[in-house]
């Protein structure tokens, strides 16, 4: 069930998390490394989360891997907003003591999540709706989409995304509401994801996000992932030279990365934000493996 938070009208009065990020200066560093792009394709694309009983294809989908710049956004000078560039990274420590124990993460970090999701997008009232506990498997495979059969044992997903399409996220606002007719009240509404470290410095496949602004409609393509029991819906994306890449240099546990998924405004705000996993070029062959906790949250904003 969601966990819904009012925004407390005295949380001004706390100390507020500082964000830390912005734009792009001489002296920033990057890196070059690979991206994994979803092909153009004609076809509705589709990925099985489970193994196909009658022996189908589990997907239709190719990928290829596209050398990019990524920028580290800590040397960035100004910073960027999550309703324009599409993310923010807020210094948010948690009082959760294991993040792999769900009822803590029910009751600490949920409480947490949608206090956070409101102080970073504005928003009036917000509700956690699913999180999921990554970690990158031992023996350093190649990234894999995501969750995996039931969604019990998520990965880290490689392969570049968008949790929600234009259609998912109008749906996912009465899912979570359960309720019609307060749906129907909403004038406007966004899901965001929040991303955080749960054991210490990423120093293993961090997260590449997309400047929203250099995302093109054309660029992204839907497909459904289907589990044994339900269908759902999100965007792949395809190559072009003109994305714009950022990601956080040894993100720590007291750090979130807070960023858009989907957005009811249909212009002048980031809609989508893009974002994979990747290999760091230099990452150490002994290097701690990422784990990460997302969570997912619907921010009701008027």
């Amino acid at each position: 069930m969601a966990l819904e938070y009012v925004m407390n009208p005295r949380l001004n009065e706390r100390p507020a998390p500082q964000h830390r990020c912005g734009l792009v200066t001489a002296n920033v560093s990057s890196l070059q490394t690979g991206l994994c792009y979803v092909a153009p394709s004609s076809e509705r694309l589709y990925n099985c989360m489970y193994e196909p009983p009658d022996g189908s294809p589990q997907d239709n989908c190719k990928y290829e891997a596209h050398t990019v710049r990524i920028t580290d956004a800590r040397g960035l000078s100004a910073a960027p907003s999550i309703h324009r560039e599409g993310f923010e990274l807020w210094n948010a420590p948690s009082e959760v003591v294991d993040f792999r124990n769900d009822e803590e993460v029910r009751k600490i970090y949920s409480e947490e999540c949608v206090e956070l999701a409101c102080a970073v997008t504005g928003g009036a009232r917000a509700y956690v709706f699913d999180h999921a506990v990554r970690r990158r498997e031992a023996g350093r495979p190649s990234l894999t989409f995501g969750r995996h059969g039931d969604g019990s044992k998520p990965a880290a997903a490689g392969r570049l995304h968008n949790d929600y399409t234009e259609e998912s996220g109008r749906k996912r606002l009465a899912l979570v509401l359960g309720n019609g007719d307060e749906a129907k009240a909403i004038r406007r509404y966004c899901l965001v994801n929040i991303w955080r470290s749960i054991a210490g410095p990423v120093k293993d496949t961090p997260l590449a996000i997309s400047d929203a602004r250099s995302i093109a409609a054309s660029d992204l393509y839907v497909s459904e992932v289907r589990y044994p029991t339900r269908t759902g819906e999100i965007y792949l994306l395809g190559y072009s030279p003109r994305h714009r890449w950022f990601y956080y240099s040894e993100m720590d546990r007291h750090e979130a990365l807070v960023f858009k998924q989907y957005d009811s405004q249909t212009s002048g705000v980031a809609r989508y934000t893009p974002h994979g996993a990747f290999d760091l070029p230099s990452t150490p062959a002994d290097a701690p493996l990422r784990e990460s906790i997302e969570i997912r949250c619907l921010v009701v904003m008027e």
